[in-house]
């Protein structure tokens, strides 16, 4: 989450002393990310204690517990990459560098667009259809 300005006035009386609020958002995430980590060692080191008990290698335990640790939290960042919001799109008028280059099927005119708004920009449109993308090698490189 992002800071906000609040706004409660209206907007012939809005003053000079509205500040923008912080989010607690991160805050919140390192809490929640802290408690995750603690639990998953506690867990590691009583599964450890629990495996040497019943009598298994101490070896053999160690490099198991490791390769269950990596694999967990490999696991916990993989899907919390999943759970992170996308990025806001850039502020209008700001453009993003492209390199497309489209094609005219009615006449045959070709057009390369180098600079958007989005990523993948809706295609021009010519003879009043759209143009169709076209790839060349010189984009594969």
């Amino acid at each position: 989450m992002s800071d906000f300005e609040p706004s409660t006035d209206l907007p012939d009386r809005i003053d000079d002393d509205d500040q923008p609020v912080a989010s607690s958002a991160r805050l919140r995430d390192e809490r929640i990310q802290g408690r995750r980590k603690r639990l998953l060692q506690i867990a590691l080191i009583v599964l450890t204690l629990a495996l040497l008990a019943a009598g298994f290698s101490v070896w053999r335990v160690l490099i198991g517990v490791l390769l269950m640790y990596v694999a967990l939290r490999t696991g916990f960042a993989v899907i919390g990459a999943f759970a992170r919001p996308v990025p806001e799109p850039p502020p209008p008028g700001e453009l993003r560098r492209v390199k497309l280059s489209y094609r005219c099927n009615e006449c045959g005119a070709e057009l390369r667009m180098t600079l958007a708004n989005d990523e993948v920009p809706s295609p021009p449109r010519h003879c009043t259809e759209e143009m169709e993308l076209t790839a060349t090698r010189e984009d594969g490189l």
